[in-house]
């Protein structure tokens, strides 16, 4: 079993930048695809971000693309998501989720992974 963590979330302005970090304790992620989702107070999860398990592809909610940068760390047990140009809309809960192996089809849909994180708040508020 995989237990992601997520880290980075706190309070910015709008049109700030927060790096947000996905580990999991004891493993490596370089096998598993990981992706970024959040969810607001009384709205569904939304997908933000993903890294495909296999090649170098990665994928982006048309919300933030453009805007938001996923990546892998050097050691290969850190995922990042980078994110600039921080709006109001962009405030929620964000949550790392890891999986063996989803589907292309189902990259951006959250029942495709396995594991998920506690996840971290982002607020960006003037």
């Amino acid at each position: 079993q995989v237990q992601p963590v997520e880290s980075g979330g706190g309070l910015v302005q709008p049109g700030d930048s927060l790096t947000l970090s996905c580990a999991a304790s004891g493993r490596t992620l370089a096998n598993y695809a990981v992706a970024w989702f959040r969810q607001a107070p009384g709205k569904e999860r939304e997908f933000v971000a993903a890294f495909r398990r296999s090649g170098t592809n990665t994928y982006y909610a048309d919300s933030v693309k453009g805007r938001f940068t996923i990546s892998r760390g050097n050691a290969k047990n850190t995922v990042y998501l980078q994110m600039n140009s921080l709006r109001p809309e962009d405030a929620a809960v964000y949550y790392c989720a890891v999986d063996s192996g989803p589907i292309l089809s189902q990259l951006r849909v959250p029942g495709a992974y396995a594991y998920w994180g506690p996840g971290t708040h982002v607020t960006v508020s003037s």
